[in-house]
C-alpha cells in the first residue's frame, strides 16, 4: 500500500533547467559559439556521468581570453534571476494536496544543496507540506543522483518501506537513483528533459497534471 511519495525539486517542482541552458546558450551566443547542450545534459539531475562544466569549457575555447570565474558569477546572477520568474509546474500542487488528504507522507530528495531547495521551496510556499528535505548535504560527496542514497535516506527518514514508497522525477539520473533504491518511479520529462531516454522508468507521463493519486496507486 502506498504511503509516500519523494519528490525531486529541480525541474520536477520548478523549473530551474530551462533558464539555466537559456543563459548560457545566450552567453556562448555573445562569444560566437554554441552551447554543448548533449555535454551538459548529461549532468542533469546530479553526480551523473560526466563532469562537464560549462564556464571551464567555455574559456578553453576562447583559448583563456574569458575568466571561468567572472563566466559563472555573470551565469548566476542571470539565471538565478529568471528562475525567481518561475512558478511551480503544473499538477504539483494538486498530487501534493490530494496525497496531503489522503494521509501520505511527502518528501524532497534533490541533489541540489538544502538552501537552494528550501529557499525556493519556502518562497514557493510549498515548504509546510513536506516531512522531510533530503539534499546534497546529507549524503557523501559524489553521492547524489544516479546513485540512490538521496532516496534511501529519505525511506528511512520517513520510516517507510521501498515498498510503500513512489518517486517522481524529471531526469535520467534520478530514475536510475530511485530504481537503485529499489522504488517504483514515474517520470515526468520537462522540456529539456524529453530529449532524453528515461530507462528503467516504471510510468512516464507528460505532465503531473494529467495525473492522480488513485492512478499513482494503481500503477504502483
Amino acid at each position: 500500500m502506498l504511503k509516500a511519495i519523494i519528490f525531486d525539486f529541480d525541474g520536477l517542482i520548478l523549473d530551474t533547467e530551462t533558464p539555466e541552458v537559456d543563459v548560457w546558450t545566450q552567453i556562448y551566443a555573445e562569444h560566437g559559439f554554441d552551447f554543448p547542450f548533449d555535454d551538459w545534459v548529461q549532468t542533469v539531475g546530479g553526480y551523473g556521468i560526466s563532469n562537464f562544466d560549462a564556464a571551464e569549457r567555455l574559456s578553453l575555447l576562447s583559448q583563456g581570453r574569458l575568466d571561468p570565474v567572472s563566466l559563472r558569477a555573470r551565469h548566476s546572477l542571470e539565471s538565478d534571476a529568471r528562475t525567481l520568474a518561475q512558478s511551480i509546474l503544473p499538477g504539483v500542487m494538486n498530487v501534493i494536496h490530494e496525497a496531503k488528504r489522503l494521509g501520505f507522507k511527502l518528501a524532497i530528495a534533490s541533489s541540489s544543496h538544502r538552501a537552494w531547495v528550501t529557499g525556493h521551496a519556502d518562497r514557493l510556499g510549498i515548504l509546510h507540506h513536506f516531512d522531510r528535505i533530503i539534499c546534497a548535504d546529507d549524503v557523501g560527496v559524489g553521492r547524489t543522483k544516479p546513485h540512490p542514497d538521496l532516496f534511501l535516506l529519505a525511506l528511512n527518514q520517513l520510516q517507510v518501506p521501498k515498498e510503500a514508497a513512489l518517486v517522481l522525477e524529471d531526469s535520467p539520473n534520478g530514475v536510475k537513483a530511485a530504481k537503485r533504491a529499489g522504488i517504483f518511479v514515474v517520470a515526468v520529462p520537462n522540456p529539456l528533459t524529453s530529449l532524453l531516454e528515461f530507462e528503467g522508468a516504471d510510468l512516464i507521463v507528460k505532465s503531473l497534471a494529467v495525473l492522480s493519486i488513485g492512478e499513482l496507486q494503481s500503477a504502483a
